[in-house]
C-alpha cells in the first residue's frame, strides 16, 4: 500500500469545514466524486462503525479510529458490504483491510488547510488520484458558499 495526500486550503473556519465534511445533508454532496447518491451510517463517535454505501446499499464497513472534532478524524477501512454481507476476511479484502483515511484541518491565517491522508492499495491508487482533487473542490464550494 500506498500513502497519498491530499489537501486544499478553504475560505472557513475549522467548524464550519467540518460540518461540511460530517453533515447529514452535506457529505452526499461532496461525496457524490466517488460514487453518486453516496452516503455514511454512522454517528462519527471514535470507535463506531461506519458504513459507506452506494444507491445499492453496497459499500465499505469501516470504523472510527479517532475523532477530535474541527482538527483531525481517522477512519481505518476493514471490509466491504455486498449483498447485505459483510467482508472482513476474504483475501481480496485482506489486501487492503487495516488502511486509514486522515482528516486533518489545520486553521492558518483566518482559513483551513484540510489535508486528507491515506493508505491506497495499488490497485486503486490511480481511481483516487483523479477523484480526490474533485472532491475537494466541492468540499471547499460548499464551505465557502
Amino acid at each position: 500500500m500506498e500513502k497519498s495526500r491530499f489537501e486544499v486550503t478553504i475560505n472557513a473556519s475549522p467548524e464550519k469545514v467540518w460540518a461540511v465534511l460530517w453533515g447529514d445533508d452535506t457529505y452526499p454532496q461532496w461525496t457524490a466524486a466517488f460514487s453518486p447518491d453516496s452516503r455514511a451510517e454512522t454517528d462519527w463517535k471514535k470507535g463506531s462503525k461506519v458504513l459507506f454505501l452506494d444507491a445499492s446499499n453496497q459499500g465499505m464497513v469501516s470504523r472510527i479510529a479517532e475523532n477530535i472534532p474541527y482538527k483531525f478524524l481517522s477512519i481505518e477501512h476493514l471490509g466491504e458490504l455486498r449483498n447485505g454481507i459483510e467482508d472482513t476476511e476474504s483475501e481480496r479484502v485482506k489486501a487492503w483491510a487495516g488502511a486509514h483515511e486522515n482528516y486533518t484541518l489545520k486553521e492558518i491565517d483566518g482559513q483551513t488547510l484540510l489535508v486528507i491522508d491515506m493508505d491506497i492499495n495499488d490497485e486503486f491508487a490511480a481511481m483516487f488520484n483523479e477523484i480526490w482533487p474533485k472532491a475537494l473542490v466541492k468540499v471547499k464550494e460548499i464551505a465557502e458558499g
